[in-house]
């Protein structure tokens, strides 16, 4: 997450990826210019050669299907096929997967019961494929009905799993609520723009309560997915697992963005723990692309050179 000084460049950024006139030329170039280094491609077939090669390497994956706000039920239907689709593909080939989603591309933005539903319908095909499952975190305005459907999704599965953001106040007080369903969880630590009344704007008070997060995740039953580039944090990881004598594999993992923090990712392998790259894919990529050139100036530097580079 960027810091404070980074704000207004993270702000522009972001209002860029409303715009038609660059969401048109960025789609057009994009996936040639450098996208791919944190999109697998536009298709399942370019999504599954790209984890293959991952779990080649060591890497457990989470398949994410780029998408949101979906208004229509069809839509909804479709994409909710697709992920049932994905576990039995990575069954059927043995890979090494998981799926991660977010509930406004299974239907939320349309009714809370639609998007319960599809959810559920992936959450069963995960269950029969002897996989899992987990519900991404959106914007603020989401939290409460993201966190209820996750609960009434437990009640049923056990192979399902949610997402908190450290950035926001209330995430503290969110996963002390879930801690009575040893939950599966991702602590990560937010890439929306979110007033500071609600999410915390200094990195270093982001960093404060991610690291609160983590003592708890871990100091109780559950299933933690650590979830930052942050060699700090990793190592800070590092010592609570140690401190609590926890194995480096069966109650917590480690995970990055593909495309990011590539040597990190590589050197945790070697040191035995389990490690997930959230690798995504689909044609609703320059959204997720966007936020990712936000997070750093680093990305955006990489986009811009690539760019130049082919110009």
């Amino acid at each position: 997450m960027a810091s404070v000084l980074d704000r207004p460049l993270r702000g522009a950024i972001l209002a860029a990826a409303d715009n038609g006139f660059v969401r048109r030329a960025v789609t057009q170039y994009g996936m040639r210019l450098g996208a791919r280094r944190f999109v697998a491609g536009e298709t399942a077939a370019e999504f599954l050669s790209v984890a293959k090669a991952a779990n080649a390497q060591g890497f457990a994956v989470a398949a994410t299907i780029l998408g949101e706000g979906v208004r229509d039920a069809s839509e909804a239907a479709a994409v909710t096929d697709e992920y049932c689709r994905l576990l039995r593909t990575f069954a059927d080939e043995k890979i090494d997967a998981n799926v991660a989603f977010k509930l406004t591309h299974v239907g939320l933005d349309i009714d809370p019961e639609l998007a319960f539903e599809n959810a559920a319908r992936i959450a069963l095909a995960a269950q029969e494929t002897n996989a899992s499952i987990r519900t991404d975190m959106e914007q603020s305005r989401y939290v409460d009905a993201t966190l209820a459907i996750h609960r009434r999704l437990r009640r049923r599965f056990t192979c399902v799993g949610f997402v908190l953001q450290s950035y926001l106040h209330r995430s503290l007080g969110d996963l002390e609520a879930m801690m009575d369903l040893a939950p599966n969880v991702r602590i990560v630590k937010g890439a929306y723009l979110e007033p500071p009344t609600i999410a915390y704007p200094r990195k270093r008070d982001v960093d404060a309560n991610y690291r609160r997060m983590l003592q708890l995740a871990l100091s109780h039953d559950g299933y933690t997915a650590i979830a930052t580039h942050d060699p700090r944090m990793v190592a800070y990881a590092e010592e609570l697992a140690t401190t609590q004598t926890l194995p480096k594999r069966g109650r917590f993992e480690f995970q990055l963005l593909y495309g990011i923090g590539t040597a990190l990712a590589r050197a945790l392998v070697a040191r035995g723990y389990r490690v997930r790259l959230s690798i995504p894919y689909g044609s609703y990529w320059f959204p997720y692309l966007m936020r990712r050139l936000a997070e750093r100036p680093a990305n955006l530097a990489f986009f811009i050179k690539g760019a130049l580079s082919r110009s």
